[in-house]
Formats: C-alpha cells, sequence, structure tokens
C-alpha cells in the first residue's frame, strides 16, 4: 500500500520502485514533491525539510476549484520520474518511466491552507507526429468520481484550440480512459448539435463537429456510430439526435444541476502560448 496525505491507498499494478522497497508493507510518498520513504522516520524528517508547495512548473490556470502547472520533463526530471512511477500503480499500459525529456506534464491540483494537492495529471508529447494531444492521462484514485477526469480531458482540448489543432489522445486508451473520453465526447457533441438546432444553423459533417470541438474526424465518427446517430437516407449519410441520446443527456444535466458541475474557462487561458523547443530539447538527453 501506499500512503499519500491523508490517503492510504491499495495499488492496482505494478510500479519498479527500487529493490529495497520490496518487502515494505505500505511505501511512503510525499504529496509535494513525490519522493517515496520505506519507514514513517525518514518520511518524517523528509517531510519537515521538504520546500515543495505546489508542483514544480508554471502555473497556466487558476480559477475557483483548480489549478493547472505546465512542467517540462526535462528541467524537472526527478519530480516527473517520480510521477510516473506513482502513475504506473493505477495504470495498466505505462510502459515509460525514465524518459520524460520529450515530454510536456500538466498537473492538475486543488489549493487549501496546506498549498497544492495533486488531483491528476496528462502527459503530452512536445512533438507528436501523430498529433495526438494526450500520451497518458490519470486521476488519482482517492480523487475519482468527482469529474476532475472530465476536466483534464477538457483542458487537453482547449489547449489544442489555442494551438490551432486537432487534438487525439494517444491509443490505444486503457479501460477507464476510454469510458471518461467516450463520456467527454458524446456529452460536448451532443451538446453542440443541440447549440447549433437551436441558433438555426446545423451541422453538416463529422468535420465541421470535429473543427469546432478541437476534435479528429476519426473520434467523432466514433462517437456518432457509438451511439447510433448516424443513419443512411437519400444516398448520404446523416447525423441524427435520437431519443435515447437526448433522455441520456436530460439525465446528465439533471445530476449536474444537483451536484453542481465543473467546467475549464477557456478565457483563463488567454495568456497561454504553445511553449517552442529546439531539436535538442525535444529528445533524450543524458
Amino acid at each position: 500500500r501506499i500512503q499519500m496525505g491523508q490517503y492510504e491507498i491499495e495499488p492496482w499494478y505494478f510500479s519498479p520502485y527500487p529493490a529495497e522497497f520490496t518487502d515494505c508493507d505500505l511505501v511512503y510518498i510525499c504529496e509535494s514533491c513525490l519522493c517515496y520513504f520505506g519507514n514513517n522516520t525518514q518520511f518524517g524528517r523528509h517531510r519537515k525539510k521538504c520546500t515543495f508547495f505546489h508542483p514544480p512548473g508554471n502555473e497556466i490556470y487558476r480559477d475557483d476549484n483548480v489549478s493547472f502547472f505546465e512542467i517540462d520533463g526535462r528541467r524537472q526530471r526527478t519530480w516527473c520520474r517520480n510521477l510516473c512511477l506513482l502513475s504506473k500503480l493505477f495504470l495498466d499500459h505505462k510502459t515509460l518511466y525514465y524518459d520524460v525529456d520529450p515530454f510536456l506534464f500538466y498537473c492538475m491540483t486543488f489549493r487549501n491552507a496546506h498549498g497544492h494537492h495533486l488531483v491528476g495529471y496528462f502527459s503530452k508529447e512536445k512533438e507528436s507526429a501523430e498529433g495526438y494531444n494526450v500520451a497518458c492521462i490519470l486521476t488519482l484514485p482517492q480523487h475519482q468520481r468527482k469529474g476532475y477526469g472530465k476536466l483534464l480531458i477538457q483542458f487537453s482540448y482547449e489547449l489544442s484550440k489555442i494551438e490551432n489543432k486537432l487534438g487525439s489522445p494517444e491509443k490505444p486508451l486503457s479501460d477507464l480512459g476510454l469510458l471518461g473520453y467516450r463520456a467527454y465526447w458524446q456529452e460536448v457533441i451532443v451538446d453542440l448539435l443541440l447549440e447549433r438546432e437551436g441558433e438555426g444553423t446545423p451541422i453538416v459533417s463529422a468535420e465541421d463537429i470535429g473543427s469546432s470541438l478541437a476534435m479528429t474526424t476519426n473520434d467523432v465518427l466514433h462517437t456518432l456510430q457509438n451511439l447510433n446517430m448516424v443513419r443512411y437516407s437519400n444516398k448520404t449519410h446523416v447525423i441524427v439526435l435520437t431519443e435515447a441520446v437526448l433522455v441520456q443527456r436530460e439525465r446528465q444535466k439533471e445530476k449536474e444541476r444537483i451536484k453542481g458541475k465543473r467546467v475549464i474557462e477557456g478565457e483563463r487561458l488567454a495568456g497561454w502560448r504553445p511553449p517552442v523547443f529546439t531539436a535538442a530539447a525535444r529528445t533524450w538527453n543524458w
């Protein structure tokens, strides 16, 4: 098990922490710098000296609920490696732990009197040949089922909009990742179709939806087919808002009215510009 802040968590998968941790029943992880310790005495000494109060990067977004930090894997190797080791405990397909240089990490935190507390993150290649806007995404188990995953996904698409690119997560997605993305894609596509219908400017193609939401056409078509919203009529394919989809969206909106809904406010990102890297900074470098 691992202890992180006030939470004790049972890992889901193997992570290659150093061999001396093999016999430890409980590994203590510092919430601020993500360093790991095998016993409470060492951990206590570290906590008295730890100078981190937030992830070691630029805060590029802040609202009433959360903050986002942009961290360069090349500049903050140790912190990013610790983050990768921690996330491997909860991600089955993750294979990268040490080669963090070619990646940017976007970490989401919530704030209280004791500083910033990590909720989740996504990583992104500095230069992706396939145009992926997310390489790896995770909400820590103690913060799941609170709507944070959707915020992470929405944030990745907000960045893609500023970059004027169509984004898509790296495949294959984990089981939980696929569920999260499908739910997000369904929500934004149905909302966009309803909004355009209300304005009297209906959408005519999947490309139109993709360019409005910074999504790839493949992801749009995957979602529409999954929801049975593509029909063949008069020798052409048309997008149909089915009764089942509308009922489901109405149910979701009702839930949001009761529980409240967190969203990323795009205008708060107005000052962010995509970082530009030299060729050397985009690759692994000992």
